[in-house]
């Protein structure tokens, strides 16, 4: 069986790309900070017959990103690996002016090294697949301009580029930093609380996540709704 490392799995599109794989027969890694969430998350996962093996901890932790490969190897190899997992900078968001320096850097550590760390963890098991693949979990706030998104956003646009780096770096790789468009998620809700205006469900676009891996095309960036619309 394919085997797949989500970070941010416990929720949100995390859980939702886990259970449409689990649901094909991919065997899963899973990391999310709080333990018990992500408890009941791989419970509920492991009932479609895959491994399952939920690791709690911080993909800052240089040990936790090693424990999470480790897991994997011992499923066979990586196949997929989805840095999903994100910090905002600041919750609720805040303008330029006033948003805190340590909170910043807390978003370029999560979002921009931790990915990289993982990513260069796993690089010998991904080049060993016949299908290897990153996708990084990207925004439209990483490409659009948008008022109080600015910190979260440039640390996505780094994202962006190291993605789009190493995609010319590996070719033998596909790597597609996914901007999966709007959606109501825990995330969203702590970034704007305000706003209550609806939004899709994070499983509504995992058939776009599903549609890149079955199709496999050149490593790039994608949207989600873009891809959806397309179909």
């Amino acid at each position: 069986m394919p085997v797949a490392i989500i970070t941010g799995a416990s929720k949100g599109l995390g859980r939702a790309l886990a259970e449409a794989l689990a649901g094909r027969g991919w065997d899963l890694v899973l990391d999310a900070r709080t333990a018990e969430v992500l408890k009941e998350t791989a419970a509920a996962l492991s009932g479609h017959g895959g491994g399952v093996t939920a690791l709690p901890g911080d993909v800052t932790d240089a040990a936790h990103r090693s424990e999470l490969v480790a897991a994997a190897r011992a499923f066979g190899g990586v196949d997929l690996l989805v840095n999903n997992a994100s910090a905002l900078g600041a919750e609720p968001l805040a303008r330029l002016e006033a948003l805190p320096v340590d909170g910043l850097r807390r978003a370029l550590e999560v979002n921009v090294v931790a990915a990289l760390g993982l990513v260069q963890e796993a690089l010998p098991l991904l080049r060993a697949s016949e299908a290897g693949t990153v996708i990084a979990v990207s925004s439209d706030a990483a490409a659009e301009a948008y008022e109080t998104w600015g910190g979260y956003g440039a640390s996505k646009a780094a994202l962006d580029h190291l993605a789009a780096v190493l995609g010319e770096e590996e070719p033998r790789l596909r790597v597609w930093a996914v901007d999966p468009g709007d959606m109501a998620t825990d995330l969203y809700a702590a970034a704007v609380p305000d706003d209550e205006d609806p939004r899709p469900d994070p499983a509504s676009v995992v058939p776009a996540f599903l549609q890149l891996l079955d199709e496999r095309p050149a490593s790039g960036r994608y949207g989600a709704p873009s891809l959806l619309e397309g179909r």
